[in-house]
């Protein structure tokens, strides 16, 4: 089959290699849409960080340069006898492969799972013709939702799960820094949860505009009196809850400066070097700071699949559908912040007949 194989920064080849083996538990995909995202970029840009250059597969213990994609759709083509999957269906994978004994996991909390691993970050993924997964992953796709949009799930489940984290209630006043693809997910999960007052806050241009279609009550233009016109808009007293899902320098202070005292900031943003904070404001305040990381699957993918059915969140966010030979370009293109919505490829599109 064929596949993107990552080998080190600013290298993932396409190549032949073989259909992987279907251990038990797991479903043998035809891999129908996958997507690409800011760790795929990272690394790209400066890998390998997250990635593995020689990863050793879980199950079948065969080392090798890894396969990429943790965002994917597929079509079912095996599975065990007792499977709830049957040939045929389409799913959707949230990646994120968790024991489900340990006590994080028996928490709920299968993102932190002892031994938790994700397909496409730490062993093979979907940047392929095939792959095959543990059917704990997987989610079908609602009928009458394309595959196009089903794409989005994962990262939308990633948003919801951001959204729950942050704990916002009805009627709270929010305050989301950063409009982009995550941005954008978060703000979908607050909207699917809640009815609360949501700023969000960025560059002028469309991710702002797109950020006041799908239900932001205001936007702020980014610039050094943003916290300022912010509390112009919501009141001197400040948000109940600021969410940072920009990753960007600076970002947590001035989420500091618009939180009210004994609010909540959620860090969602991943800044590309290490940041200072001002411990003393957010002792003196009481402020509570909260992280986000990944996503619950059992939770959180098959409602993201529900608004991506019933909104047109995958509409506004969907840029295109490309072949796998177009990864690379498309990969600069988001480590270089020229990609504004999601990519995802047709391992298909190309591959011999």
């Amino acid at each position: 089959m064929r596949a993107a194989v990552y080998h080190a920064d600013h290298d993932v080849r396409l190549e032949e290699v073989p259909v992987p083996a279907r251990a038990p538990g797991e479903a043998l995909l035809e891999v129908l849409r996958s997507g690409m995202c800011g760790t795929d970029a990272t690394e790209w840009k400066a890998g390998p960080l997250t990635f593995p250059v020689q990863h050793r597969h879980p199950v079948t213990g065969q080392a090798g340069p890894m396969i990429p994609g943790h965002e994917f759709v597929g079509k079912v083509l095996e599975v065990d006898e007792s499977s709830r999957f049957s040939v045929g269906d389409v799913v959707a994978s949230g990646a994120g492969v968790s024991c489900g004994v340990c006590d994080r996991c028996v928490e709920g909390r299968t993102n932190l799972c002892d031994r938790y691993y994700t397909l496409g970050l730490n062993t093979d993924g979907g940047m392929a013709e095939f792959v095959s997964c543990p059917e704990s992953t997987l989610v079908l796709v609602p009928e009458g939702l394309s595959i196009d949009l089903a794409g989005l799930a994962q990262p939308l489940a990633v948003g919801l799960h951001a959204a729950r984290r942050s704990g916002v209630r009805d009627g709270d006043r929010v305050v989301l820094i950063g409009a982009g693809a995550i941005g954008s997910f978060v703000l979908a999960g607050l909207n699917s949860l809640v009815s609360a007052e949501v700023t969000v806050i960025d560059f002028p241009g469309a991710r702002l505009e797109r950020a006041r279609r799908l239900g932001a009550t205001r936007v702020v233009e980014a610039g050094a009196d943003a916290v300022a016109r912010v509390a112009e808009a919501i009141g001197p007293f400040g948000a109940d809850v600021v969410i940072e899902a920009s990753g960007a320098p600076g970002q947590l202070n001035n989420a500091l400066s618009m939180v009210r005292r004994g609010g909540t900031i959620l860090q969602v943003g991943l800044p590309s070097t290490e940041q200072s904070v001002d411990i003393h404001a957010l002792v003196m305040r009481e402020i509570t700071v909260q992280t986000t990381l990944a996503h619950v699957c059992g939770t959180d993918l098959a409602p993201a699949l529900g608004i991506l059915a019933t909104t047109t969140l995958g509409t506004e966010l969907l840029d295109s559908v490309l072949p796998l030979d177009d990864l690379a370009e498309q990969l600069e293109r988001l480590a270089t912040g020229r990609l504004e919505g999601k990519v995802l490829f047709d391992p298909r599109q190309g591959a011999a007949v």
